[in-house]
């Protein structure tokens, strides 16, 4: 095997945890796989695995190189993919996981589902972090931090969490003027899928977290009844900023304590590694990255 083909072969034996079913997907033998990596290490000078009779397993420097080696080879698919499809027209199923506040975009998607009509958009909203891998999905839009090797990541931005609510409702409730405040007021809170939790609103005071027992008065796992609710003054919600934009503009909510949210939170688009970059996965990555950005 060449280089590349030792970097192919490490890897494929790291995920694959054994030389035979790495040697059974690239469609050569145990042994040819298990010299491949030994010719790798004595080019480098370490030992990548501990070998056993019956497995093998990554040294610390060779768990170290393996993740270098995924983002090479990655980069050598994109660029084979590039010069080999350019000519390629989008088509195809493409599945793209989104949270909840992805439906904001549905006006974007559209747009792009007209640019690109022979590309099959199956979408899939949760708040929950699916397995982008195992669930298979190609692409999946996500906020927060994420670290996964096995993705590759562009951020599309960071937004703010906004705590709003509706003008008639500060009018009859009176306007909270600091987080102690809110104790007083009926909250809309979002409650996480995954966990069950409740959201702890990132209120803030010179750096410092300001923790506050909250008055619960609706609590859901999604976030537009939460807007709705808030439009018609059943009590105060915190939001994603860019979520309620085109309300603020429009005077239906009003946001508050403004100067006690300083936490951003990142946005990303994200697909597997291992994953060609194929026309319809690079159109979509390529159309997210510039018009579904956060504000």
């Amino acid at each position: 095997m060449d280089s590349l083909g030792s970097l192919h072969a490490f890897v494929q034996a790291a995920d694959a945890d054994g030389f035979t079913e790495a040697g059974r997907k690239l469609g050569v033998s145990a042994s040819a796989v298990s010299k491949a990596v030994q010719r790798l290490e004595d080019r480098l000078g370490v030992r990548l695995f501990h070998r056993s009779t019956r497995s093998i397993t990554l040294t610390q420097e060779g768990a170290m190189f393996l993740e270098r080696c995924r983002r090479i080879l990655c980069e050598f698919e994109a660029a084979e993919s590039e010069l080999s499809q350019t000519q390629m027209a989008p088509q195809g199923k493409l599945r793209v996981s989104l949270p909840s506040m992805g439906m904001l975009f549905m006006p974007k998607i559209a747009a792009f589902k007209r640019l690109y009509p022979q590309v099959e958009l199956e979408l899939d909203f949760t708040d929950r972090v699916v397995d982008v891998i195992d669930e298979g999905f190609d692409v999946v839009i996500r906020t927060g931090e994420h670290a996964d090797s096995r993705l590759m990541t562009r951020t599309l931005g960071h937004y703010r969490r906004a705590i709003v609510g509706s003008p008639d409702y500060f009018r009859e409730a009176g306007r909270p003027e600091t987080p102690d405040d809110l104790a007083r007021h009926p909250c809309l809170v979002y409650r996480f899928a995954t966990t069950g939790k409740l959201d702890r609103w990132p209120l803030s005071r010179d750096g410092k977290p300001v923790q506050v027992e909250l008055r619960n008065s609706v609590v859901m796992n999604t976030l537009e009844p939460q807007i709705c609710l808030a439009e018609s003054g059943l009590g105060i919600a915190c939001v994603p900023d860019v979520a309620v934009t085109r309300q603020l503009e429009h005077g239906s909510l009003v946001s508050i304590l403004k100067s006690y949210l300083e936490t951003r939170t990142k946005m990303s688009v994200m697909w597997p590694t291992s994953r060609h970059l194929s026309p319809k996965l690079r159109a979509f990555v390529d159309f997210a990255a510039e018009n579904l950005r956060a504000a």
